[in-house]
Order: structure tokens, then C-alpha cells, then sequence
């Protein structure tokens, strides 16, 4: 359905990664959220860890925003979804403001973004190293491309009364408001790792307090009402809402008639990557979606008749995720019996034989490792075989991003055959119902993954 959607929104984007876009923000969720206002978050790229930061600062789902894995026609009708019923919309960007798919120019950036979303961006500016520089770096960020609108600054790692006067006066002579300034502080810091922060799901009720300290340094720097007037002066959007019924019935999908299966979805600390808009489309799809954990549940959700197990940090919790040998068996068995598992990233490393010597479910006939080699990147992909999620021959646009690596057993069908970038190469595993892979897809692109694994989940009260 085509709409027209009047809601305020600012998109927050930097010169560069590690410029302070998370804080700021999240601050700015937090901050707004807390003046009563409903805050939607959304957040540009595949990076799934800072949703989770956007969602407990503003009690919604924090949902991305790709236009590489859902293709550019999606990404006003999927803000438009998650936007719903919000009284604003704050998007974090990616990288820097015009950094995205390597080779491939604008694509997947935040500045392509912006423009489809006709919002103002506010850019978070590092002043620790320089002072009347910043204004040429500014100038040259909103003179680059005249369609990207850059509504202001805000400064980051200001060390001092003086240093924030320079850096004001540099500004003030390039005519760029400055709409906010934040001192150097380790108040509001966020623990990382090898794949960047540590998700809120292991770290609370210390996340709790990161994203409270960044709102307050948001509240205490930031000139709030400056920022809401911006985020008002966004034209309206006209176009149409994404919905998972819709996007059901458009791949010629319709639910199945009968009872419900039961999807039990992996969740917890060791596997904390998901997109909001997987579980919409399962329900959509006639599924009941039913979360659990494997670090603390010793069963499956009772009648549970397929499984998905998503991306997360096995590798941190390898010796725990062993130690549940009464879970590990229940997934061996649902799998043996021929039910839907769809396992991506982490959960490919926990359907394997061993994962750093510990062992995991044992459904596939492969051991995983951890390595010192970061694999990171968006991939084109096609199916290679008949799999849960997917038919031979179905094209899909993917992410990568880990650091273990797999060794397969002899006589495995791969689920991908990855054609960009690099030479080609088969990736993952179709092994009766199982399907997976290192590939993280987008289903908003692929509705029918969704459709697909409802369809062939087991139904309450059948033998699996």
C-alpha cells in the first residue's frame, strides 16, 4: 500500500569508522526516548550488535537498513515498517558517510541512504587531533555530494573549554551549525572484541548503564530541541509499507492451512544476531515463533518442528554450549529425523562435529576453529541445491563475518555457490533438511526462506 509517512528523522553519520556514531547515537535514542517522545531505531548496513544497544535505549526493535542485501527498493518501505507508529526515527550509518560496497560506488553507504530516506544528517566529527582543519573536513563532507543534506555537527573527544572554542570559530566561519559537543570521557564506553562491541544479551545489567551514560552525555553536550527541529524538517516520504503478509503474497506464498508449527529459534548470549523482520515473516508464514537458549535450556521448545539457529559468539562459549549434551542431542535428533534447521555463521558452527575441540551438535561432519584471519564482506551468491530455504538456482546478496574456519568432511553438498567477489567458490551445507552456511541473508529479500521452512516445519501432534 503506497502512504505517505510524516515523521521526523535524522540520520547520524561520520567522516569515519571510530568517529563516535554509536554513542551518539544511541545517546540520542536514549535521550529522546526519555523526553516521551517513541524513538524508532534503525541502523545502516548488515552490523547486528548495534541494534541491540538502539533497542534498549528505546524499547523497540533495533532494525537494519541494507541496500545491498535487500536490494535499494526496499529500504523506504522497510523504514516505513519499522517506523511505524513512532514519533521519530534516528538512523546510525555505517563507516563513513560515503563508504560502502567496495568497488560498487554509493552503494550500501549511508550518504544512499540518506537520500532515500530525504533525511538531514547529522555528522559526528572527531575534533581530538585538530581545530580550525575541521572546517575544511566538514566542508568537504557536504560539498562531495550536493543530494546528501548535511544538517550539522556534532563534536566528539573535545579535550577542553579552549579546543571546543576553535573548533566552534572554524565551523562558524564555514557556516555549519554545531549542534552538539561531547568531551573526551571513558563513561559511556562499550566493550569489543574480534567482531566489534559485546552484545547488550551478554553484558547487562552493565549495557544498561553504557547506554544510560550515553544518553546523559548526549543530554549534557547536545542541544536536543536544535536536533528535533532538523529531524522535523524531513519531507514527507511517499511510497509503500513493507509487511510480512505482503511480502508473503507477492512471492505467491499464502500459510498453509492446519495448526501452527512450532519454529524454535536460537537466542540468549551466544547467538544474538537476527533481524527483526526473520521472525515477522515466520509468523506471517503460520509459524509460532518460539525463542530459546541453548546456554540455559536442556530442551527444545515442547513440539518444536524446525529450528533456526542464527549468527552470535559459539567461540566465547564453546565449553558451556558443549556442557548442554542433553540440548545437543534434542537438535542432533531433530535433525536425523529430517526436520527443517536453517543455521547461519554461528549456528553452522554449532550444528558441527567439534568447535575448538569442544563438541557441539554433531549434525554435520565437520570441525571448526577459531583463527586470526578476519573474513568480512558482502557476497552474490546462487543455491547449489535444492535446500529448506531456498531452490536451485536462486540468486541471493549475503554477508560474511567471522573469524573461525571450517573443515568439512568428505561427501557434503554445499547450500552456495559464492560468485563475488574473488574466484568461485561452493560454501555451507544441504544435508536432508539442514541448510547451512556462513552466508548471513536478509529473508526481507527472500520471503519465501521464510515461507519455505513453515511449510516443511513439522505440525504439533505429527511424528517427527
Amino acid at each position: 500500500m503506497v502512504r505517505t509517512l510524516r515523521i521526523p528523522r535524522l540520520v547520524v553519520a561520520a567522516p569515519s569508522s571510530g568517529s563516535g556514531k554509536t554513542t551518539v547515537a544511541t545517546g540520542l535514542m536514549a535521550a529522546f526516548t526519555a523526553r516521551g517522545l517513541t524513538v524508532s531505531p534503525h541502523k545502516a548496513g548488515p552490523d547486528y550488535i548495534d541494534p541491540g544497544y538502539h533497542a534498549l535505549a528505546t524499547g523497540r526493535p533495533g532494525r537494519n537498513l541494507d541496500a545491498y542485501l535487500c536490494g535499494t527498493e526496499l529500504l523506504g518501505p522497510l523504514f516505513a515498517h519499522g517506523a511505524a507508529g513512532a514519533d521519530l526515527a534516528v538512523v546510525e550509518g555505517v563507516m563513513g558517510l560515503y563508504d560502502g560496497a567496495a568497488g560498487q560506488g554509493e552503494l550500501a553507504s549511508t550518504a544512499q541512504l540518506a537520500k532515500a530516506l530525504r533525511a538531514p544528517v547529522v555528522l559526528v566529527v572527531d575534533g581530538s587531533s585538530q581545530s580550525r582543519s575541521v572546517a575544511a573536513l566538514v566542508h568537504g563532507f557536504a560539498s562531495w555530494d550536493p543530494e546528501v543534506r548535511i544538517g550539522g555537527v556534532i563534536l566528539n573527544k573535545v579535550g577542553s573549554d579552549r579546543h571546543e572554542e576553535l573548533l566552534r570559530e572554524a565551523l562558524d566561519e564555514a557556516g555549519v551549525d554545531v549542534l552538539g559537543v561531547l568531551r573526551r570521557t571513558p563513561q559511556a564506553a562499550t566493550p569489543s572484541r574480534h567482531l566489534g562491541l559485546v552484545p547488550v544479551a551478554e553484558r547487562e545489567p552493565d549495557a544498561v548503564a553504557a547506554v544510560a551514560a550515553m544518553a546523559e552525555q548526549v543530554r549534557a553536550g547536545c542541544d536536543l530541541d536544535a536536533l528535533w527541529a532538523l529531524a522535523r524538517s524531513a519531507p514527507p516520504l511517499t511510497g509503500p509499507t513493507w509487511d510480512p503478509a505482503g511480502a508473503l503474497a507477492g512471492a505467491g506464498t499464502p500459510p498453509p492451512a492446519g495448526p501452527r508449527p512450532v519454529v524454535a529459534v536460537a537466542g540468549g548470549a551466544a547467538f544474538t544476531f537476527s533481524y527483526a523482520e526473520h521472525a515477522e515473516l515466520l509468523t506471517a508464514a503460520g509459524a509460532e515463533v518460539v525463542p530459546f537458549d541453548p546456554l540455559r535450556d536442556e530442551r527444545l521448545p515442547e513440539s518444536t518442528g524446525a529450528l533456526v539457529i542464527g549468527g552470535g559468539f559459539p567461540e566465547v562459549y564453546a565449553p558451556e554450549l558443549s556442557a548442554n549434551a542433553a540440548l545437543r542431542a534434542e537438535v542432533a535428533a531433530l535433525a536425523a529425523a529430517g526436520a527443517p534447521v536453517a543455521a547461519e555463521c554461528a549456528g553452522l558452527l554449532y550444528l558441527a562435529r567439534e568447535l575448538d575441540g569442544a563438541p557441539m551438535c554433531g549434525v554435520l561432519d565437520a570441525s571448526a576453529r577459531m583463527t586470526e584471519r578476519l573474513t568480512l564482506g558482502y557476497r552474490d551468491a546462487v543455491a547449489v541445491a535444492d535446500g529448506v530455504l531456498a531452490p536451485t538456482g536462486t540468486r541471493v546478496s549475503g554477508h560474511e563475518f567471522h573469524r573461525t574456519r571450517l573443515e568439512p568432511g568428505a561427501g557434503t553438498d554445499p547450500a552456495w555457490g559464492v560468485v563475488r567477489p574473488g574466484p568461485p567458490r561452493t560454501e555451507g551445507f544441504v544435508q536432508g533438511g539442514v541448510h547451512a552456511s556462513y552466508l548471513h541473508v536478509h529473508w526481507a529479500a527472500l520471503p519465501t526462506a521464510a515461507a519455505r521452512l513453515a511449510a516443511r516445519a513439522v505440525r504439533p501432534g505429527a511424528a517427527v
